[in-house]
């Protein structure tokens, strides 16, 4: 399951059934899952925590030194759960020590190929960074959000579980739950993800209360506070409203609108 030509440090702590392509470096202070696949070509720096069964292409590199000039060589890692793909030429780095210490990946991601997460990222679950998108540090990803083709997120926003981010689309503000994002260069809220939620088996009344939320939010000529007010009562009947506040109360960028 580990090909000869493999090159893996003796700290490394290696699970049952993980397979080993040729020529991959894995290095000091690393742990992988059992069932894990890594391709051939992969480099593995530490510290790096994967978990079960995740699936990483040839070329891909992970685990290395954040992209930051503030940083000192600090004890920081990366850490990725379970039955993630991480695809061809994709960069994931660890963090930084006055950013939190940890880039944080969660379950059942797609990393296509040429994907960058930066340092001190924290991503969720089920989300798909499609080719050449690319998060800056600190960025936060909420569960089941899409990242288009050639899409990006400036440096500490925050974008909110099951977001949709069209392709080449720059964000540069927080973005919240179930809102779609489009247009080149600094991107414009477009509505909200409808199609991707059905997907997901929200009914036509939870979408419509998304919708009510989405229309005060954006398309009712309100300040933020006057939005906030009414959308605090829209949540006394919608689960998916109040998470709509609870993103808003933990925002400390600008929203985008």
């Amino acid at each position: 399951m580990i090909h000869p030509t493999a090159q893996i440090d003796p700290s490394a702590i290696i699970g049952a059934n993980v397979s080993i392509g040729a020529f991959s470096v894995i290095g000091a202070d690393v742990e992988i899952g059992d069932g894990t696949v890594v391709g051939p070509h992969v480099v593995i720096e530490g510290p790096t925590r994967i978990g079960r069964d995740n699936r990483i292409a040839q070329f891909a590199s992970l685990g290395g030194a954040p992209q930051d000039k503030k940083f000192a060589g600090e004890h920081t890692e990366l850490v990725i759960g379970d039955r993630n793909l991480i695809r061809e030429f994709a960069t994931l780095n660890r963090g930084t020590g006055d950013g939190g210490g940890a880039t944080r990946i969660g379950n059942d991601n797609w990393v296509l190929a040429y994907v960058h997460i930066a340092h001190d990222c924290q991503v969720g679950n089920n989300v798909v960074f499609s080719n050449y998108s690319a998060l800056a540090g600190h960025v936060e990803i909420g569960d089941w959000t899409i990242m288009s083709g050639y899409s990006g997120v400036h440096q500490f926003c925050k974008v909110g579980a099951h977001a949709f981010i069209g392709m080449g689309c720059l964000v540069g503000h927080d973005v919240p739950p179930f809102v779609m994002m489009a247009n080149e260069q600094q991107g414009r809220p477009r509505g909200i993800n409808s199609e991707g939620l059905k997907r997901r088996g929200f009914d036509a009344t939870r979408i419509a209360a998304i919708k009510r939320a989405y229309r005060t939010l954006y398309m009712a000529g309100l300040s933020l506070p006057e939005a906030r007010e009414k959308l605090t009562e829209q949540a006394q009947q919608s689960e998916d409203v109040r998470a709509m506040l609870e993103f808003l109360s933990r925002s400390e960028r600008a929203l985008a609108r």
